[in-house]
């Protein structure tokens, strides 16, 4: 197999693991529920992290997806891991 044919097919396939496992819009939400009670006991007391996730959008890129709030990203998610900014 000649490198460029295999370069394309692992590219391929890198691609078609990231659409299978992009995390869905309840795995973003629970995972800003758990990352603000993680980051602030007091804030996960008040149910701050479930507002956030309550309030918050999905958008999907098939291989990658994110939520907002407002104008701010709240997370960001790719290979079926979920990283919460800020």
């Amino acid at each position: 197999m000649s490198k460029p044919k295999f370069i394309s097919i692992a590219a391929v396939a890198l691609l078609a693991l990231a659409a299978v496992f992009n995390p869905s819009p309840e795995r973003h939400r629970s995972e800003i529920k758990e990352v603000m009670a993680q980051r602030s006991p007091i804030a996960g007391a008040l149910g701050i992290g479930s507002l956030a996730a309550f309030a918050s959008t999905y958008h999907s890129l098939g291989v990658a997806s994110y939520t907002t709030a407002g104008e701010r990203t709240l997370s960001i998610g790719v290979l079926g891991l979920v990283f919460v900014l800020q």
